[in-house]
């Protein structure tokens, strides 16, 4: 049996990584659970797996759970970052799955490859803040990090049994969201609740919002950077509105390998949760014949994040963790009815410029740049 730690148990990722945990039955022991703020499904969750640890956000959350509970549970309860650190260490556990949203995954994921805990990986803001670092920090581990970003997972499958040096490039695929189609005059007009209606995925909101401006698939460039160990002129990235194709990879010899299914994201949690086996699972199958396939270039002018997430890339350095410091915030402050749709770019773009790059920065030096381009983001939208 495979013991597991879910970080951001009650967030969308986390809820279907619960729905393959059924599905595998004894096959699989979640023994500790990281949530939000949502402390009502967080107390279904406890009750219904009997986990040894469980943490909240917030500390009253976790003082109303244990009252909740009663005495004849003994699952810890814990809170705050460090009760994600908490559940991410815990002993007996073999593999950590992070999906919580943001740069707040980093440290917890940070403390459990230290810990020897094998990361099956939904947080992409880890390898985009700090991926030289992690990466050095698994490989000197011994740990692995399993793709579940369904773009990284399709990349990872079609490189199963390949030699990775005969790699041509690699190309994510992205749907264009809902405003694939919109002018400029329409995408200035964009409402919190037009982008937060994604037209094919079942997504959190702030991916959702990330998947309108296309900084979503600005940070998976950067994130298959360092899983891959590709240069970024290696990446590519096309639109894809149907999302069936889910990546794909071209070999040195013209042939390119795609991975293919429903736009679900159970497939790919389960693929890291048994990998190397492949197991029956309830995921969605793909009905044929499947229809048009149609694919087009992604726009750089209305869609400048893409640029931007590249820029950053190449710069290196605490830039990625700047990009994406600031575009939390910036999706935050649009969220909020602060500031309008393409406003977050510029934000973005504002703090890049204003940010001295430091070249192979340390754990500590990336914390404090993404703190810096926190308060200078915010400062950009009041």
């Amino acid at each position: 049996m495979k013991r597991i730690a879910i970080l951001g148990s009650t967030g969308s990722i986390g809820k279907q990584a619960l729905e393959v945990v059924d599905d595998l039955g004894s096959e699989i022991e979640v023994a500790g659970l990281a949530a939000g703020s949502n402390r009502e499904l967080a107390l279904q969750q406890v009750k219904k797996l009997a986990p040894e640890v469980v943490s909240l956000a917030k500390e009253e959350d976790a003082h109303w759970l244990k009252h909740n509970l009663g005495l004849e549970w003994n699952t810890e309860v814990v809170w705050g970052i460090d009760g994600l650190v908490a559940v991410a260490t815990l002993t007996g556990v073999d593999t950590v799955l992070t999906a919580v949203s943001g740069a707040v995954g980093l440290l917890p994921t940070v403390k459990a490859i230290k810990a020897g805990k094998d990361i099956a990986l939904a947080n992409k803001e880890t390898l985009v803040a700090a991926g030289p670092l992690v990466m050095d920090l698994a490989r000197t581990q011994g740990t692995r990090l399993l793709p579940v970003d369904s773009e990284h997972s399709a990349i990872w499958q079609c490189l199963q049994g390949e030699n990775t040096e005969r790699v041509s490039k690699i190309i994510l695929t992205a749907s264009g969201g809902p405003f694939r189609t919109f002018d400029m005059d329409l995408l200035k007009q964009v409402t919190p609740g037009q982008a937060l209606k994604h037209p094919n995925w079942d997504m959190g909101g702030k991916i959702t919002i990330d998947s309108a401006t296309l900084m979503n698939k600005g940070l998976e460039i950067i994130e298959a950077r360092w899983l891959f160990g590709l240069d970024y002129e290696n990446i590519e990235v096309t639109i894809h509105p149907q999302s069936i194709i889910h990546s794909m990879v071209e070999f040195v010899d013209g042939s390119t390998i795609a991975q293919l299914g429903v736009p679900d994201m159970r497939l790919p949690i389960q693929y890291a949760l048994t990998h190397p086996q492949r197991v029956k699972g309830s995921a969605p199958r793909l009905s044929w014949p499947i229809g048009d396939l149609s694919f087009e270039a992604p726009d750089y002018g209305r869609f400048p994040c893409l640029h931007l997430a590249y820029e950053a890339g190449r710069i290196g350095g605490t830039m990625p963790a700047v990009l994406n410091a600031a575009n939390e915030i910036a999706v935050e402050q649009f969220v909020a009815g602060r500031i309008g749709f393409m406003s977050i770019p510029s934000i973005v773009a504002k703090a890049m410029e204003k940010h001295t790059v430091i070249q192979k920065p340390s754990f500590d030096q990336i914390f404090e740049a993404d703190r810096w381009a926190r308060e200078m983001s915010t400062s950009y939208a009041q």
